[in-house]
């Protein structure tokens, strides 16, 4: 019998529980689950009233991958979804994600939770810039702090703050708070960054995704800030071989990285950091700091 579980007055059918969804550490459904709900003040903040695109994995890293931005068959009626029309369906709608007990329905899903820059009240109007660092081998995630310190003075030089996570996989994520400001905009400003970083830093950087540019490189993803692109969400897990989180880090730990090892941080590392050091990403969501494009 599949349990059932109230969470906050809502009825959430868990399944599988025992099942090894992470087979390099035996990491279980029912340990996702906790995880999520362990840190879902957090991933909460970051992914509410915006649209949320969802990376499914229900056999683990080793079965069928699929990605899906309709609400899945079956959506409880008490989930809150918005238009997100698409030139393909102008009555498209996606889920929010907005409360715990939406969260863990979609857990038990076996997610990997992506999100655009924008809110689902603002469509294609961003409130933030990403700028998505990919190694090619054999560089790793130390060749992207290196350019990740130059972007991060580069921003700052045109008055904008800029945070770090890790990607969950090989690379590192930037993210800077913006006021809202129209995503063509935002994508143009992007794309010029990545191109100045190349000039900049001919053997590091590149900033086309040409697989011929890329090897020992640095890959500055500056498309993400379209407005039809999503990143994976600040905490999601990811769909690997061990419960890797894409997990908030300091600039000092950034500066501080000398092998990939320094940057990984899985499931049950997380806890521990957010009751030391808060919320690392926390500053994005305090318009205050939002700054301006120049």
């Amino acid at each position: 019998m599949t349990p059932i579980t109230m969470v906050e007055g809502r009825r959430i059918a868990l399944s599988n529980l025992d099942k090894i969804l992470y087979p390099g550490s035996g990491y279980t459904k029912g340990e996702v689950l906790h995880y999520y709900a362990t840190v879902a003040g957090s991933l909460l903040a970051h992914v509410r009233n915006r649209p949320v695109s969802f990376l499914r994995y229900p056999d683990g890293p080793d079965g069928q991958l699929f990605f899906t931005k309709n609400p899945p068959p079956g959506t409880p009626d008490w989930v809150r979804t918005a238009r997100v029309p698409r030139s393909e369906d102008e009555s498209a709608e996606q889920v929010i994600v907005d409360d715990l007990p939406t969260l863990m329905w979609a857990a038990n899903l076996v997610v990997e939770f992506h999100t655009p820059q924008w809110t689902a009240d603002r469509p294609a109007v961003a409130d933030r810039i990403v700028f998505d660092l990919d190694p090619g081998p054999p560089a790793t995630v130390v060749e992207c702090c290196a350019a990740a310190l130059w972007l991060r003075e580069r921003l700052a030089a045109d008055g904008l703050r800029s945070y770090a996570k890790t990607s969950g996989s090989k690379g590192l994520h930037l993210a800077v708070p913006l006021e809202p400001t129209p995503s063509e905009q935002v994508s143009a400003y992007a794309k010029t960054l990545a191109q100045e970083a190349e000039r900049e830093l001919p053997d590091l950087v590149v900033h086309r995704m040409a697989k011929a540019l890329r090897p020992g490189k640095v890959f500055v993803d500056h498309s993400q800030n379209a407005a039809a692109k999503t990143t994976a969400a600040p905490y999601t897990l990811r769909a690997r071989q061990l419960p890797t989180v894409s997990a908030p880090v300091s600039w000092e730990e950034v500066g501080a990285c000398r092998t990939a090892s320094d940057l990984v941080f899985l499931a049950d590392d997380i806890p521990p950091r957010l009751a030391r050091d808060g919320d690392l990403l926390a500053p994005l969501l305090d318009p205050g700091l939002a700054g301006r494009l120049p």
